[in-house]
């Protein structure tokens, strides 16, 4: 079983993300914001992130950019909504193992997942 930490401040895509990767037979670990997100991922050391791009207060590639300082090899997916590419290759370049645009379609998302945690 693999912990991946889902980051979105929106509920309905934390809660469908949970049910998906919880019926893979993994342990999600759920953040609704970069500050929650970054707390976790000291206390729990997820396998996985998966990050959403824009939040209030901390955005996502602060947050990435404090992942990767505290753990290089933690692979991160960012999610986005709005497909900004400067944002995008912001991502690229502090680390993220790729990007998806919401709405996004689950099963190539469960799929890179599973490429990434092997």
């Amino acid at each position: 079983m693999k912990r991946i930490l889902i980051v979105d401040d929106q509920n309905g895509i934390r809660l469908l993300l949970q049910e998906v990767f919880r019926r893979e037979g993994h342990e999600p670990l759920l953040a609704k914001n970069g500050f929650e997100a970054l707390e976790k991922f000291r206390e729990e050391t997820p396998d996985c992130v998966l990050l959403d791009m824009k939040m209030p207060g901390m955005d996502g590639i602060e947050v990435l950019r404090e992942i990767k300082a505290a753990s290089p090899g933690t692979p991160v997916l960012m999610m986005t909504a709005y497909g900004e590419q400067e944002q995008i290759d912001a991502a690229k370049e502090l680390g993220a193992s790729g990007y998806f645009t919401k709405p996004f379609d689950i099963h190539e998302l469960k799929d890179a997942v599973a490429v990434l945690l092997g």
